[in-house]
């Protein structure tokens, strides 16, 4: 097994349907820019309320980028 370094960025998606979305939707976008993304840690999770529901999710995640 080779030995790997990586960077970690910080990302925060937002979604109306759920937070798992929120997470998909961020590592998405990311990955049209981005090579190697490798494994994410999620390290915030946030939430707007409009009319007693929750109108969206905000999650903010840490992203491990594998350095070539």
């Amino acid at each position: 097994m080779s030995d790997h370094v990586y960077k970690q960025i910080e990302l925060t998606g937002s979604s109306t349907v759920s937070s798992d979305d929120a997470v998909k939707t961020a590592i998405a976008k990311a990955s049209k820019t981005l090579r190697n993304l490798h494994w994410f840690e999620v390290t915030e999770t946030r939430g707007q309320i409009e009319d007693d529901k929750v109108a969206y999710w905000q999650v903010t995640i840490k992203v491990g980028l594998r350095i070539e």
